[in-house]
């Protein structure tokens, strides 16, 4: 395969993932793609480790050991361990793994890795990966989890976690084996509490014992085996925080980051859970814990200085705990999330990295600075190419526009141009430094790579309205062809000098795959190879060929470039002479080689074909396949020739680079440089040389360099190539040095974001124009054809030219245009005046602005839109019509039709009563054939009772007789006595002889057979009701209409009484008559009705033929002419009628009294008579209409009373038949939840008996691994004494061994032989900043102490620790027996620290064997208890019983009574305890009415006593009142004097004349007070004159003042403040001594006013009583 040679990796560059880790103190790596980059966060430098069998998978670095592991991606994948910096090869470990490893890590301080594999196995294994072996595998762990790591204290403990769970490995080890156990955390809720596990044994209820025993929530759920474990009920499920992250701390606990912003801290060894921080409980304030949110907590990693965590804020963070405070310190803050950060193996320096690919660096020694290391590069890569000459510098593009240059040399990021565009394509110019991107807008952006440096970006051209696609330069840069979508190839010249000028286009098929060219020098022609998708509907996906010629004086001579296209831009086909090729298989890509070859390869048959063009030109020619060779299997594939034309690479989604010899199409080399899980290889690129290669990949975001390791056989082909590239390179440096003065002298390209001038006003005119409504149509301007619809700014090159085009063209043709708008005019004016004309028109005759359009075609695309719009509306209005017609009909169908009873109400006509019946379905013909199969059950089981009942049952034949006689009367009584029934069912007619005793129900088949016949039951008596409804239901139909004929006929009186009454009309309500609802009324519908043309033409129709009809019967109808002429057209005259008729008065009453005759006069005699017998009979005939109204209305009261007497017994009958089926339904429930007990039980019993089963299998277990491991540890043991009998055997041998020396040396020997080195140890500079300290425990710490007390061995050995007269030979044989002893000694050691392993691994297997003896007599015990309790449950059954009001006489609860401790008795026990209650009261009442007389007498010589002794305390008050009683001097006047009344009369005397006194003195003082109140106004008069004068010279004085301070603040303000701050100093001094002065001067007042009170008080006298 390799015949030239093979590739290796020069360089690779990649954009870091989650996996940044340090290798060592001082580099970090991370995988990329197919290679693991290692940088130097000091130098920069990087290494590259190259993964030569696919892809990378997990991923996991020891900074201790300098070893990083990985996985392939691919099948069976193994796991490879490499060392650093020599990245050789360690370990490969190969596992039973399918698919994929999903992570690994290692532990800090032991050769051990653990990796965790998804799916299918989800298997988690440790290995030794410096042996290279696996310890131990556990298989279905769980699922998906994110994160694993060993306790850096103790290798034996492992953390794995997910966002849903925490799992807690303890690897236990003995000897050789090692065994994982496995320990769940319960994680808590989002606001910190823990559910609460179901109880799982059964604990019986003694309140309420008919509610069952207590089950677990599995049982009641009915889930058995593995979901009954990890069931929680959905009321009680809270949402639980998700972790993300986590990380071990010196103390072996574990913390934990969630999702939400919590933080956990997790003790292994208890699994106690304790959350340190909750973001619910800081959701405000300024408190730092207000600033962790969700997200915060995504990294995770401990220090000795505290814990840093970091998220998707981009905040790097300290938190540290001060007992139960949480101190949190910002460090550093990013614009972009953080996802990792990991510290140095010494723990002095932080990587942290971002989601863009960012890393940095931060220093603990040094906190203020953060150097990064990797700056951000956000996109993929979409393309690479070698920059001019093409061997130094190589540039990329990503999607996001970002345009970097790269060192070919070590692969050194040079520079990076952002273009703040989306990109889509690049090519290197090879006659200048000029790098051409198309983008996403269809603009080609062409950058200045003279400075690498400094790129710069200094010009632009807008080639497309679509993404740019395809960019390819000739071989010697002289043009730049360019493709996309739309099958437009654009041609430029691709010198600077011509300022890259667009020289015209071509179009090609439909959309454009590739695009090759070939410089033949010999014609001076490129010739360009398209291969696009063929445009034609019947070859859809179909590909074809096509080429053209561009001659090289399109490049060098301008005028020519202007003639090889047309004034629209289009290349002439005489000139490029296209030709079109046709090929069997559709192509995905192709390239044109030398001597008329073309290379294509089909993604369908996975070959490269090669075809050879014919020299004879045709319309359309088809290419046969020459030569094919199979290669890659994952399409589809690129196709690239090396600048030589002798190499062919290809490159693919299988991420396989491969190059083939282009004549024999032989396979050179090889290599897998990306993976094909991450989208293969998306560009490639060769040097000019072709010694280097560079490709992409599709979007693991990896760029990779590869150079030829070629083989000697391959030489030649290679300097071939080389030679062929210097040739070319000494040919373009002319040109290349020419065009970079050119290019570099061009200006930076600036974008014209700024609006040019009017562009503003003209926006707004048009927004104005648009919104007025106006007829008036402007005159249009000449530019009208011109494509004015795209803006100047997002014009295209094509756009430009074609309106150039236009104004050629417009000036070309300008009088025949002239003409035509001259007419077009004329018809303007006449259409406006039109318009004008119909808006003076009415409303009515007002035509449309549209029929004013003289475009009928948009007029009728509008007609036709706007119908297909009402089409659209109309046939979504009918299928939502037809939806809810179809609910309509499912409602109807399962709520009506599917009711053989349909629900209704009667309501009382005088009265608010309403009875309804009872809705009730078909029984189907299941339940009916299982009702009678029940019955047939019952028939055969009362047979064979009765049967086994004679046969079987021997009794004396007297005693049997008696007992039978005592049993049928006792089973008449109960069989009569619905209190043991439990329901009054027989009591309304409805019994059936089948229903069980309620005492007989044991069994499930009982319980479920009785459950259908009380069905039966409860559905005959709704049948016995409903008929007896249906019935009254029928009555009122019956009352309601002869109503209406009564009312009828009152209506008929009224109108002839002339009485205006309103009449009662009974009518049934909407629930009476309830298929109302199902039929819609018009009066019910408020829109106007849709009528269709054919529903308008169908009442046409109808119409005509009734107007046809109705004239028909119209014609000529004797019978009814004959009956209208002869009776007035009545047959019958009615008496009512005759009444209502006038006697006609005689003609002589129109006459004079005078002159009557004698027959005038008899006439109106008889005609007076007729009159008063006429107004006699409408007298009794209006009686009788009153008497027969009033009949009526009686009649109408009593029938509808008599029917609301009926409905009201009818309710009576509707309640008790309510209150039989309620009870008859808690029968049914009674038993339901019997039923319901019993399956949880059933549950329950199944539940303990799997669990049961799968202890037993782990008590197996345990005991076979105690079994094993007690013979190993047995086995051990004996090895181990081995070990110390051989040890003290070369103790004891000592001096035989050295039986040559004398025995004075052989003491001295003895003591050195006994004698050991003092190892010391060693203390890194690490201890400083790293949290855990020394791993005394880890086996490198043993590794370590072992290999320093060799060393320090090694310097006792030396000859100057020899005794002095010993010789050398003998110290050397002396040495060599030491150093026996000294590996004897440690290996003994080893041995007791593995026995003393071996014998604790035993220990613990004994504690878990006897951890699952215990839980299986748990599990016994309590699956006893079931069983127990489903016993119970069979025996101890519910029974209902109907018992009165007065029979009850528990005390009844707030809901049910307690009937815990109650008992059920007879009546009889009941009524003789009553009796003799009764008179044993009576006795008691006598004789209270004997002693209530006694004690009456009693009662009222005690009163008198009591008030007695009240009167003398009363009389002893009143003395001690008077002793107490104050003596003043009145008083004692008072007391002394005897006339009274004279001393009264003397002091209103003397308070007479002071009186008098007072008021002459009152008159004085007022004279006195009115004079001065005089002299005091005039006074104030004068000075208010003075005030007034004082007032203006006051204001001349202000003014000179002001004026004075202002010179004197302008001269002396210092002064001033000085003197104004010691003025405030000193008022604030007497300030505060006055306010101390009024302080003390307040406390001797207080002092002063009680000392008053005291002598106050003193001077009072006080009479004291003194009791006797």
């Amino acid at each position: 395969m390799e015949r030239f040679g093979s590739f290796e990796v020069r360089w690779a560059q990649g954009s870091p993932t989650q996996d940044v880790s340090f290798v060592n103190n001082r580099t970090v790596c991370f995988p990329s793609g197919n290679h693991i980059i290692f940088v130097d966060i000091q130098t920069k430098k990087r290494s590259v480790l190259t993964s030569s069998k696919g892809s990378i998978g997990a991923f996991a670095v020891s900074g201790n050991f300098e070893v990083v592991a990985f996985s392939e991606q691919r099948l069976k994948p193994s796991i490879f361990v490499y060392t650093f910096p020599e990245l050789i090869r360690r370990a490969e470990l190969k596992g039973e793994v399918q698919l994929d490893y999903s992570l690994l890590t290692f532990s800090c301080s032991s050769p051990y890795l653990a990796s965790y594999s998804a799916v299918p196995e989800f298997a988690l294994t440790i290995w030794n990966w410096q042996d290279g072996t696996c310890l131990c595998s556990q298989s279905r762990v769980g699922t998906e989890f994110t994160s694993l790591s060993f306790n850096p204290l103790n290798w034996h403990q492992l953390c794995l976690a997910g966002k849903n769970s925490v799992i807690l490995w303890n690897i236990e080890r003995s000897n050789t084996q090692h065994l994982l156990k496995r320990v769940t955390v319960e994680l808590p809720s989002v606001d910190g509490s823990f559910f609460e596990e179901d109880p799982t044994s059964i604990l019986a209820t003694a309140k309420l014992p008919y509610y069952g025993p207590q089950m677990p929530i599995s049982a009641i759920s009915g889930l058995v085996e593995k979901l009954a474990d990890t069931f929680v009920p959905g009321e009680v499920r809270k949402p639980v925080v998700r972790p993300v992250s986590h990380c071990w701390t010196s103390t072996s606990d574990l913390y934990v980051g969630c999702e939400q912003g919590h933080l956990l801290n997790i003790n292994p060894e208890t699994q106690k859970v304790t959350m340190l921080f909750n973001p619910e409980n800081y959701t405000a304030g300024n408190h730092p814990g207000s600033r962790l949110k969700q997200g915060s907590l995504d990294t995770l990693v401990v220090h000795k200085n505290g814990l840093f965590v970091a998220g998707n804020d981009g905040v790097l963070r300290r938190l540290s705990f001060r007992s139960t405070d949480l101190h949190i310190e910002e460090i550093w803050s990013s614009e972009e999330p953080v996802i990792k950060i990991d510290f140095s193996p010494d723990y002095g320096t932080l990587s942290m990295t971002t989601n863009k690919g960012a890393i940095c660096v931060y220093k603990l020694e040094n906190p203020g600075g953060i150097s990064t290391i990797f700056s951000v590069c956000s996109g993929r890569f979409l393309a690479v190419d070698f920059l001019a000459p093409g061997q130094n510098y190589c540039v990329t593009v990503r999607d996001s526009g970002e345009v970097q240059a790269w060192s070919v040399e070590d692969g050194t990021n040079i520079s990076t141009l952002h273009l703040h565009t989306q990109a889509a394509v690049l090519a290197c110019c090879p006659s200048s430094k000029c790098v051409a991107v198309g983008t996403i807008s269809g603009h080609v952006y062409f950058v200045d790579m003279t400075d690498v440096q400094n790129p710069r970006l200094v010009h632009r051209i807008h080639l497309y309205h679509i993404p740019v696609q395809h960019l390819h330069y000739d071989q010697e840069g002289q043009f730049l062809i360019t493709g996309a979508a739309d099958g437009h190839m654009f041609v430029l010249d691709a010198k600077p000098s011509r300022s890259f000028s667009v020289i015209g286009y071509t179009v090609v098929g439909c959309e454009v795959i590739t695009i090759s060219t070939l410089n033949i020098r010999e014609e001076k022609q490129v010739k360009v190879l398209a291969l696009h998708l063929e445009d034609s509907v019947d070859a859809v996906g179909q590909t074809k060929l096509e080429t053209f010629g561009l001659p090289y004086e399109m490049s060098t001579s301008p005028l020519y470039a202007e003639q090889c296209a047309d004034n629209r831009g289009v290349l002439k086909n005489f000139i490029i002479q296209k030709q079109r090729y046709t090929v069997e298989h559709t192509l995905c890509s192709a390239v044109l080689g030398t001597s008329n070859t073309i290379y294509g390869y089909c993604s369908q048959t996975k070959y490269i074909h090669k075809y050879l063009i014919s020299k004879e030109t045709s319309a359309l020619e088809t290419l046969n396949v020459e030569k094919e060779v199979k290669a890659h299997q994952t399409g589809p594939a690129y196709l690239c020739l090396s600048p030589h034309h002798q190499w062919l690479a290809s490159v693919a989604k299988d991420g396989v680079l491969q190059i083939l010899e282009a004549v024999n199409m032989e396979a050179s080399a090889h290599i897998q440089c990306h993976s094909s899980r991450t989208g293969g290889i998306q560009s490639v690129a060769l040097s000019v040389d072709g010694r280097i290669i560079v490709t992409v990949g599709n979007s693991d975001g990896t760029l990779v360099c590869l150079t030829w390791r070629h083989k000697n056989t391959g030489k030649s082909k290679v300097d071939a190539a080389v030679e062929y590239g210097h040739s070319l390179v000494s040919l373009m440096e002319p040109v290349i040095a020419v065009e970079n003065k050119t290019l570099a002298l061009m200006p930076v390209w600036i974008s014209d974001t700024e609006s040019r001038p009017g562009t503003a006003e003209e926006k707004e005119t048009q927004e104005i124009s648009e919104k007025k409504m106006s007829v008036e149509i402007t005159e249009q301007d000449e530019s009208y054809t011109s494509t004015a619809s795209i803006s100047p700014s997002n014009s295209t090159w094509l756009d430009l030219k074609l309106e150039e085009a236009i104004k050629e063209e417009s000036q070309q043709f300008a009088n025949i245009k002239k003409d035509l708008r001259k007419g077009i005019s004329e018809l303007r004016k006449t259409i406006q005046g039109m318009i004008r004309e119909n808006e003076s028109l009415p409303d009515m005759e007002k035509l449309d602005q549209q029929e004013f359009d003289l475009d009928v075609e948009e007029q009728e695309r509008l007609q036709t839109e706007g119908q297909e719009e009402v089409a659209k509306v109309r046939k979504e209005i009918e299928l939502e019509n037809l939806i809810q017609r179809y609910l309509r009909d499912v409602i109807k169908q399962e709520c009506w039709d599917s009711m053989a009873v349909k629900g209704r109400a009667v309501k009382a006509f005088h009265s608010d009563c309403e009875v309804k019946n009872y809705p009730m379905k078909e029984r189907s013909q299941k339940e009916m054939e299982e009702l009678e199969r029940v019955i047939q059950l019952r028939k055969i089981e009362t047979v064979d009772i009765n049967t086994r009942r004679e046969l079987v049952e021997i009794l004396p034949k007297n005693l049997a007789d008696k007992e039978e006689e005592e049993d049928t009367d006792e089973g008449q009584k109960q069989g009569e006595s619905p209190a043991l029934i439990g329901s009054l069912s027989g009591s309304f007619g409805i019994a059936s002889p089948y229903l069980c005793s309620q005492f007989d129900l044991h069994t499930k088949e009982e319980k479920i057979n009785q459950i259908l016949l009380l069905k039966d039951v409860i559905y005959n008596i709704k049948t016995a009701f409903n008929r007896e409804f249906e019935a009254i239901y029928k009555q009122k139909e019956q009352e309601i209409s002869r109503v209406r004929e009564r009312n009828q006929r009152l209506q008929e009186i009224l109108a002839e009484l002339e009485i205006k009454e309103n009449i009662w009309q009974p009518h049934f309500a909407d629930s009476e008559k309830p298929e109302r609802a199902l039929t819609v009324q018009d009066t019910e519908i408020k829109v106007e009705k849709f009528i269709s043309p054919e529903q308008t033409a169908k009442a046409e129709e109808h119409a005509k033929a009734e107007e046809k009809l109705r004239q028909t019967t119209k014609n000529d109808n004797i019978r009814e002419r004959a009956l209208g002429d002869m009776m007035g057209g009545v047959l019958e005259v009615k008496k009512a009628d005759a009444l209502k008729m006038d006697i006609p008065q005689p003609d002589c009453m129109s006459k004079a009294d005078s002159v009557w005759t004698e027959d005038d006069r008899r006439l109106v005699k008889d005609y007076e008579k007729k009159i008063k017998e006429l107004n006699e009979e409408r007298e009794k005939y209006k009686k009788g209409l009153e008497a027969e109204m009033k009949k009526l209305q009686t009649s109408i009261q009593e029938t509808t009373q008599s029917f609301d007497d009926a409905l009201n017994r009818l309710f009576d009958r509707k309640v008790k038949s309510e209150m039989i089926i309620y009870q008859e339904e808690m029968k049914i429930a009674s038993l339901a939840f019997s039923l319901v007990v019993e399956e949880e039980l059933n549950t329950r019993e199944a539940q303990l008996n799997f669990q049961l089963e799968k202890i037993r299998k782990q008590k197996v277990q345990s005991a076979e691994v105690v079994q094993q491991t007690k013979s190993q540890v047995d086995a051990y043991r004996e090895t181990y004494d081995n070990a110390v009998a051989e040890d003290k055997l070369l103790d004891r041998g000592f001096r035989k061994e050295f039986n040559d020396v004398p025995a004075l040396l052989v003491d001295q020997l003895y003591k050195l032989y006994k004698r050991r080195p003092r190892v010391q140890k060693i203390r890194t500079q690490a201890d400083n900043f790293h949290p855990f300290g020394d791993h005394q425990g880890s086996a490198r710490a043993a590794s370590d102490a072992y290999n320093q007390l060799l060393r320090a061995m090694d310097d006792l050995d030396s000859p100057e620790n020899m005794p002095e007269t010993l010789e050398l030979p003998v110290w050397e044989r002396f040495c060599l027996a030491r150093r026996t002893k000294l590996e004897s000694e440690q290996q003994v050691k080893h041995k007791a620290l593995t026995l003393a392993e071996m014998q604790a691994f035993l220990q613990r297997r004994l504690e878990e064997d006897e951890r699952n003896r215990q839980a299986m007599e748990n599990t016994l015990q309590e699956l006893n208890i079931v069983r127990e309790e489903k016993m119970r449950s069979q025996l101890n059954l519910t029974a209902q019983f109907l018992l009165k009001q007065g029979q009850v006489e528990v005390e009844g609860g707030d809901f049910v009574p307690d009937y815990s401790d109650s008992i059920l008795v007879y009546r009889n026990v009941v009524e003789d305890l009553n009796a003799t209650i009764k008179s044993l009261g009576e006795q008691k009442i006598a004789s209270m009415v004997e002693s209530k007389d006694f004690r009456k007498g009693i009662i009222q010589l005690e009163w008198e006593r009591k008030k007695m002794q009240m009167q003398i305390e009363d009389l002893h008050n009143k003395a001690r009142d008077i002793q107490m009683l104050r003596v003043s001097k009145e008083l004692q006047k008072y007391l002394f004097e005897t006339d009274h009344d004279s001393r009264v009369l003397h002091e209103m005397s003397v308070l007479e004349q002071t009186l008098a006194l007072q008021e002459k003195h009152h008159k004085k003082n007022s004279k006195n007070f009115r004079r001065v109140v005089k002299e005091l106004e005039s006074k104030i008069k004068h000075m208010q004159e003075q005030n007034n004068k004082l007032d203006e010279e006051l204001q001349e004085l202000l003014v000179s003042v002001s004026e004075r301070k202002l010179v004197f603040d302008a001269i002396a303000v210092e002064k001033n403040m000085e003197a104004n701050t010691e003025q405030r100093y000193q008022d604030i001094i007497q300030r505060r001594k006055l306010v101390d002065l009024a302080k003390s001067q307040a406390q001797e007042v207080a002092v002063l006013r009680a000392e008053v009170e005291r002598l106050r008080m003193k001077t009072f006298p006080a009479l004291i009583h003194k009791e006797k």
